[in-house]
């Protein structure tokens, strides 16, 4: 039985620090976006911060816009969030609801943002001179040179050019990287005499310190991975220890967070199932069989049952390219069981089934989707299933394609579709598909096409044109007048017909999952939308 995020958290009477939401893949929009959604339901339980799987410090400007308004969206989108990050729409859109929550609340109980991540690229890692240098500035300004560790004046030349180090060859080619040079073991020993001055003068410095110290322990982050990267050990292995290095270090800067966050309330932490797991990762890369400790294991460690991580499943994705699951494999049997827009499967009714369970097959390595494992059941809270189009969706488009001439478009990023529309089906009679006679749509459009709120879980609505005519005899006024009306109607009914939320003026009208109330007056309607549409295609094809 699939539960919601209220259920779930009420199943945990002691309580939690951290809840944990994973996901297989970078690549589907709808689980940023869903994110959102439960985040919005849990600062309404007393969470009061989010860390996502972005760049520690680049976040610091998140932080800044969301509680202080500080710098503007676009410039923040930018520069604060790592990996391409704040071109995400649902980014975007967590960062305007943060600060327009933050503005409304006194400022002990806004909320915060943090990335958790490391300053890395999949093939390179930047220098840690910029790191090292933010430090010694700061405590030079504050304390004086003379405050300053010896070797302070010679950072510059031992960290060389910055590009020496962020050159993919530094991180493909061993012999290459500097990470192993003497520069490099006096810059490590620079950069924990550093931080120790930082701590040695804590009480002068005040809270200002922080940031400083990020800075510290970004340069002491990235001058041990480039140590790993610079290991002529077999490149599996080399390359499984960097792996694991930047998993610990993601586990360090959360429970660094957590101990900024822990009197104010839990966090909801976002990133790929394999950071977030508690057993350790897999991955078969480039012929190499490489394994690693995950974050999610280090942070489990520490906050043991006050950690809970559920872990992503994904249904079909246009924005991948995936098809829909085999019933066998264990996103097949969430998809038969738990529809919908992230329902919660509990682990303990998933074991069973997913020790017998096949792999999921047709999966590209360009997808970069990772299926869902017994051993990633075994060891997660529960199951979040993510199926942007529903078995009862399908179903019902599928009764509208077996119609005459009927051409059904799968809106996607190959066609231009905007990011929130992917997955929804438009049904057209004619090869022209100028003007639809249905659709089937599950999400809501953000400042649009909210009213239904479509993205609960197993919710979609079928939209039907009926025309003048028959709108205005089932709804008793002409679609001219439906905005008279508006305030009549729940838009977010189900098995109700209703006037579409947005285009009831042109004489279209909505029905939220179809179900024995409706399904006959439904069938009904599509076949007259359908043979009107078929006479429009006539009279096209009469007029040449």
């Amino acid at each position: 039985m699939a539960i919601d995020v209220d259920t779930f958290l009420a199943s945990r009477p002691d309580g939690l620090d951290v809840l944990a939401l994973g996901e297989p893949t970078h690549g589907e929009p709808a689980f940023p976006r869903l994110r959102n959604h439960v985040f919005e339901r849990l600062v309404a339980r007393g969470f009061r911060s989010i860390a996502v799987e972005s760049d520690r410090i680049a976040g610091l400007a998140v932080d800044d816009y969301v509680r202080d308004g500080v710098g503007g969206l676009d410039d923040v989108l930018a520069t604060g969030f790592s990996h391409r990050g704040g071109e995400l729409a649902a980014n975007r859109e967590l960062v305007q609801w943060m600060r327009t929550h933050n503005a409304a609340v006194p400022a002990g109980e806004r909320l915060s943002f943090h990335g958790f991540d490391a300053p890395l690229e999949m093939i390179s890692a930047p220098s840690p001179g910029p790191y090292l240098r933010h430090l010694r500035d700061f405590l030079a300004a504050e304390l004086g040179a003379d405050a300053l560790p010896p070797r302070s004046g010679d950072l510059e030349a031992l960290a060389g050019d910055d590009a020496r180090w962020s050159d993919t060859a530094a991180l493909m080619d061993p012999a290459r990287s500097p990470g192993r040079t003497g520069d490099a073991a006096t810059l490590r020993v620079l950069a924990d005499d550093l931080l120790t001055t930082l701590d040695v003068h804590a009480a002068r410095l005040g809270p200002a310190r922080r940031r400083a110290r990020l800075h510290g322990t970004a340069a002491l982050g990235l001058l041990r991975y480039h140590a790993v990267a610079a290991d002529p050990a077999p490149e599996a292995r080399r390359v499984s220890h960097l792996l694991g290095v930047r998993d610990a270090w993601m586990a360090h800067n959360l429970l660094d967070i957590r101990a900024q966050e822990y009197r104010r309330g839990p966090t909801l932490l976002f990133a790929h199932n394999r950071h977030l797991q508690r057993h350790p990762s897999t991955w078969r890369l480039a012929g190499m069989d490489l394994e690693w400790g995950s974050a999610g294991a280090g942070i489990a460690a520490e906050l043991g049952s006050r950690y809970a991580f559920l872990a992503g499943s994904l249904g079909a994705s246009r924005a991948l390219g995936l098809d829909g699951p085999a019933a066998d494999t264990i996103e097949g049997m969430l998809a038969a069981s738990a529809a919908g827009q992230g329902p919660i499967v509990e682990r303990t009714r998933l074991t069973r089934p997913a020790a017998g369970a096949a792999s999921r097959a047709g999966v590209t390595p360009e997808q970069g989707y990772f299926p869902l494992d017994a051993a990633t059941v075994e060891h997660c809270d529960g199951v979040w299933h993510v199926d942007r189009f529903p078995a009862a969706a399908v179903a019902a488009a599928a009764r509208i394609a077996a119609l005459p001439g009927v051409f059904q478009q799968d809106a996607g990023p190959d066609d231009g579709a905007p990011e929130v529309a992917w997955d929804e089906r438009f049904f057209f009679v004619g090869p022209d598909r100028r003007r639809p006679f249905a659709s089937i749509v599950g999400h809501d459009i953000p400042g649009f096409d909210e009213a239904s709120r479509l993205d609960r879980i197993g919710v979609f609505r079928l939209n039907i044109e009926l025309g003048r005519a028959r709108f205005e005899a089932l709804f008793g006024y002409p679609p001219r007048d439906a905005e008279d009306h508006r305030g009549e109607v729940d838009f977010a009914a189900e098995d109700e017909l209703f006037p579409h939320p947005q285009y009831a003026l042109h004489g279209w009208a909505g029905v939220i999952n179809p179900g024995p109330r409706t399904q006959g007056l439904v069938d009904e309607l599509i076949a007259h939308a359908h043979g009107r549409a078929a006479d429009r295609d006539r009279r096209r094809a009469a007029s040449g």
